[in-house]
């Protein structure tokens, strides 16, 4: 019975993508796909933090986020609809390997991990940062392998939710070798990090470097905004909406944004 379920289950969770494979094709373009998923990603923050979900600070973070993906969303040609065999085959062989594979290795009585061996877990984690900051301190300060090596470094900062640490970081590989879009990885945690003055002194020197910079433009906004410079920061948005393409499938963004300022 217990597998007749898990099977039941697994057929009920593959069927929207049966539906999507079998349903008549159609060219999508990436760009306005990747546009739909953010502002979903959008509304799913609204209700999140309607309902309690998160707190406003959190929500603010991850709105942060998400708006930065959206503006950073490329112009794409309409993408090509392919051959659906691929998608049908592994359709029915990703849950028959799954089975056969949870048959042959699978062990149902395993205990989850203890608060012990979690612990454990981290401490393994932070051991290697710690490691792999002091290989960092010894090599060639600026070849390529020491960059790849700090934006590691930065990006587990990120993830383990310390942006002052991935801050640090992402200077590092900004010493390197200057990059627009690394650069507002940098400015966002900066402001995620609450060091809002320094984001914005950073986007100060950041932006004649990249002047069309549509992310930098919109988190050079955020800081004045979040600095309590509402005048600034309006000042700000309006010069990125004027040079904004017909279009541009981030000004509505931008917009609200302009008004929620006091």
């Amino acid at each position: 019975m217990t597998w007749l379920l898990t099977g039941l289950l697994a057929a009920a969770a593959l069927l929207p993508l049966a539906w999507i494979i079998l349903r008549p094709a159609r060219a999508t373009d990436r760009a306005a796909a990747d546009r739909a998923l953010y502002r979903a990603q959008l509304a799913e923050l609204e209700r999140d933090r309607a309902s309690g979900r998160l707190d406003e600070a959190a929500h603010a973070a991850a709105l942060l986020e998400v708006q930065r993906r959206l503006l950073a969303v490329p112009e794409a040609a309409p993408a090509r609809a392919g051959g659906r065999g691929p998608l049908l085959a592994g359709l029915v062989a990703v849950p028959v390997l799954a089975f056969a594979l949870y048959f042959l290795n699978g062990f149902p009585a395993m205990p989850s991990a203890t608060l012990a061996e979690r612990r454990d877990a981290v401490a393994r984690d932070e051991a290697l940062l710690a490691e792999l900051r002091l290989r960092l301190q010894s090599m060639p300060p600026r070849a390529q392998q020491t960059r790849q090596g700090w934006l590691l470094l930065a990006e587990a900062e990120r993830n383990r939710g310390r942006p002052a640490e991935a801050a640090a970081a992402y200077g590092e590989v900004l010493k390197i070798g200057f990059d627009p879009d690394l650069a507002s990885q940098r400015a966002q945690v900066l402001l995620e990090a609450g060091m809002v003055e320094e984001a914005a002194a950073f986007l100060a020197d950041a932006l004649p470097r990249a002047p069309g910079h549509v992310g930098l433009r919109f988190l050079a906004g955020q800081a004045e905004a979040q600095a309590g410079r509402p005048s600034a920061a309006r000042a700000t948005w309006q010069a990125l909406l004027a040079t904004a393409p017909d279009g541009a499938p981030w000004k509505g963004m931008v917009e609200r944004r302009m008004q929620s300022l006091p």
